[in-house]
């Protein structure tokens, strides 16, 4: 059963890798973290796209699509997911526990920095 947290949904661990196996192209996973942290480790096909560069996105990201947000710990995911939701987008989830709880398949280097938007719904 998911949680809200300040009417943000909270995804836990097993519900992120069942979203991960599933094949929609209406859900967008997003890291937030810093490149370096990224660089060290994420979720193998998970684009990063850092906190601080979100506001140059916000306007090109498609509002009808279902995003799901990513960090170390779940704070920042949570700050941007309430941000987006100020910015009009409905569909916004927050990886509670981060990347510090994820047990699953990691990969490192920096495989997917997303440079324009438009990269996301390829």
């Amino acid at each position: 059963m998911s949680v809200e947290q300040d009417g943000v949904k909270q995804i836990k661990e097993d519900e992120l890798k069942e979203l991960l196996g599933e094949s929609n192209k209406e859900r967008v996973f997003i890291d937030v973290r810093e490149v370096e942290e990224y660089d060290e480790f994420h979720i193998p096909g998970v684009p990063l796209i850092p906190m601080n560069t979100i506001p140059n996105h916000v306007q090109d990201l498609d509002k009808d699509k279902e995003y799901v947000l990513i960090c170390r710990s779940g704070g920042r995911s949570q700050n941007v997911a309430l941000y987006l939701k100020e910015q009009g987008f409905e569909k916004v989830a927050n990886f509670n526990g981060g990347m510090l709880s994820w047990t699953g398949e990691t990969k490192e280097g920096q495989e997917w920095i997303v440079e324009k938007t438009e990269e996301l719904y390829k």
